[in-house]
């Protein structure tokens, strides 16, 4: 028996049933955020929705609670939501199963990496909603094992990173095949033009939400850089784990390669870590995921696009081992503490020759991060200092055994005698022309 659990009311003046209540009070819900007050109440209406929201501020729950309460539990599959990574769409069908605990209603996650058998057997059982990647899915539209005719839903999620990764071809032909009337919602952290077009091509009158105020750092998040060379970033880290002692850590590269040479240095150093890349098999992704939710493993050292899919509220802390290589890569790896209000702290580790990088970051977010000292740590190799091109001098006149000096004579100098014409001598004279 689970003991009585105080359903949040704002949820239900926002017009959400009691049964989906119910389980987000099981959830640990209280009160709804800025994009779940403005969505909830338009997707129940069915309106079209273009929603821009930082990460971290349950973006999930606004588009899944009112979808799951417009569906219908004896129809069949009526709701598909896209996402960018294998880790998001395990996530985000975890979440949905959790809003579903109390209604007749089941969500399956269909992604590569994971055996096709087992994903058909899953869509055998008639899901209502499903949560997948647009390669995956397409997949399985071509071999007619995922029929769109029934949907009443599209959602996508993570728009801007599905861009990135390349999955725009993917998603124009997957919207494409719905043609009878629906409801579709964008979500995404950030909205270029290519996104715009994308809105404007497969919405009716969207309306738009935008609750990210042009803030696109977490500001719940104490934002610091160490300034290190390469050869000193480990043993830096090392005492920046002993002085922090961070509950829940990511720890990001920018390399699969520096992932999983960091992850085993630190294993060695007899701290539990593992590393979570696009090399490693889903089933080894997904176990490492599960302990790493379980607080069975402390720290995590991941790239960009294998921990698009990683949220989870308790960690405490990210460390960028490596500066990454865009700004906006930032702003994602940092959304990943904070997480529904909650405080955290971002470590970046800097190099002399990345002082551009981080500057360009603090032009993004709008705010100037703090340089931080760990004690103890001094390091091996001296800073650099900043190398100035000297200016341009002219070249000095040629010294030779044959250069004189100017005559002059104004100073009563007497000019030189030439010194003699050289010759290449007989041996190199011309041969003389025979008389005809």
């Amino acid at each position: 028996m689970h003991k009585h659990v105080k359903l949040p009311a704002e949820f239900a003046e926002l017009g959400v049933e009691p049964h989906i209540t119910k389980a987000l009070a099981r959830m640990g819900f209280e009160a709804p955020t800025d994009i779940q007050r403005r969505m909830i109440p338009l997707l129940m209406q069915g309106r079209d929705v273009a929603g821009q929201a930082r990460t971290g501020t349950g973006k999930t729950a606004a588009f899944g609670v009112p979808t799951l309460q417009r569906l219908d539990p004896a129809g069949r599959l009526q709701a598909i939501c896209l996402v960018p990574t294998r880790e998001l769409a395990s996530q985000v069908a975890g979440e949905i199963r959790r809003i579903a605990e109390f209604c007749d209603l089941n969500c399956v996650p269909v992604y590569g990496g994971q055996r096709i058998s087992h994903q058909l057997h899953l869509l055998g059982k008639r899901p209502h909603f499903v949560v997948g990647t647009p390669g995956r899915v397409l997949d399985l539209m071509r071999r007619r094992k995922l029929p769109l005719d029934g949907i009443r839903v599209a959602i996508l999620d993570e728009v801007d990173r599905m861009l990135d990764i390349g999955f725009r071809d993917d998603i124009r032909a997957i919207l494409g095949q719905i043609r009878h009337p629906h409801q579709t919602v964008f979500v995404s952290a950030t909205v270029d033009d290519e996104i715009k077009r994308l809105i404007r091509r497969f919405t009716t009158d969207p309306v738009e939400v935008n609750v990210s105020f042009d803030k696109l750092t977490v500001e719940e998040t104490d934002q610091f850089y160490c300034t290190v060379e390469s050869p000193d970033k480990f043993r830096l880290l090392m005492l920046l784990l002993k002085q922090e002692d961070p509950t829940l850590a990511i720890i990001f590269c920018n390399t699969k390669h520096m992932a999983r040479k960091l992850a085993k240095k630190l294993y060695q150093a007899g701290i539990e870590a593992r590393e979570i890349h696009g090399d490693l098999v889903q089933a080894r992704r997904e176990k490492v995921m599960q302990r790493f939710r379980k607080h069975h493993i402390k720290l995590l050292v991941a790239t960009d696009l294998a921990a698009r899919g990683i949220d989870v509220s308790a960690i405490s802390h990210i460390i960028n081992y490596d500066i990454p290589q865009d700004s906006e890569s930032y702003v994602h790896r940092i959304g990943r503490t904070s997480r529904m209000g909650a405080q955290g702290k971002a470590f970046t580790f800097v190099t002399y020759e990345e002082g551009k990088e981080l500057t360009e970051v603090e032009k993004l977010i709008n705010k100037e991060i703090q340089q931080y000292t760990v004690d103890g740590f001094t390091p091996t190799v001296p800073p650099r200092k900043k190398q100035t091109e000297p200016p341009p001098e002219e070249a000095p006149p040629v010294a030779s055994r044959y250069s004189q000096p100017l005559h002059s004579p104004a100073a009563g100098i007497e000019a030189p005698v030439a010194a003699p014409t050289r010759t290449l001598g007989g041996k190199f004279r011309p041969a003389r022309r025979r008389r005809r």
